[in-house]
């Protein structure tokens, strides 16, 4: 009973110190304020411009084109390459789940390695990787093949041209949402 008396007392205490020096902090921030406000403009804010809106990527296969969102404003729109018959890229809501720079490409088929870096390797630099089957991956990537993008030419990942693919790596982390649609 004294143990729980003395808690209470205690956290009453902690409580009335901590109000009285936030009490005490609002008093001389306002006088800041004042002092403050009476020789600057006041300045117009919009909600929006306090909140950096998420970015998410929108996929068109029949477009073959990748665009970039922030909430709803478009922010740049890439050509790309989307898987060939029998390979196509799946259509759905997903999320990026793997970011590599360099990445080693393994044959689909074969399981045969082309390491990162190699110029044999199909991936470019920079992989993207939003889908899997737990074997299987599907993502952006680069590609030594630059014709092939705004083609039907992938084992059902995004081909981008190098230079975009770089870029769209620099703009995205782990968890951005990408849509795929037909």
């Amino acid at each position: 009973m004294f143990k729980q008396l003395f808690k209470i007392f205690f956290l009453l205490c902690v409580l009335c110190v901590y109000s009285s020096s936030q009490a005490a902090l609002a008093a001389e921030d306002e006088s800041q304020d004042s002092l403050q406000n009476s020789v600057t403009e006041p300045i117009d804010t919009k909600i929006n411009d306090l909140i950096t809106l998420p970015l998410h990527l929108k996929i068109n296969l029949r477009q073959r084109q990748v665009t970039v969102y922030q909430g709803k404003n478009l922010i740049k729109s890439y050509p790309v390459a989307v898987g060939r018959r029998g390979w196509e890229t799946p259509v759905g809501n997903f999320r990026v789940r793997d970011m590599l720079v360099n990445p080693t490409w393994i044959h689909p088929k074969t399981g045969k390695a082309i390491p990162g870096g190699d110029a044999k390797n199909p991936l470019g630099n920079y992989w993207i990787g939003f889908w899997t089957n737990g074997k299987d991956w599907v993502g952006f990537h680069g590609t030594p093949n630059p014709e092939s993008v705004g083609t039907a030419a992938s084992h059902g990942c995004i081909r981008m041209y190098n230079q975009d693919i770089e870029e769209l790596f620099k703009l995205v982390n782990i968890g951005t949402p990408v849509t795929v649609e037909r």
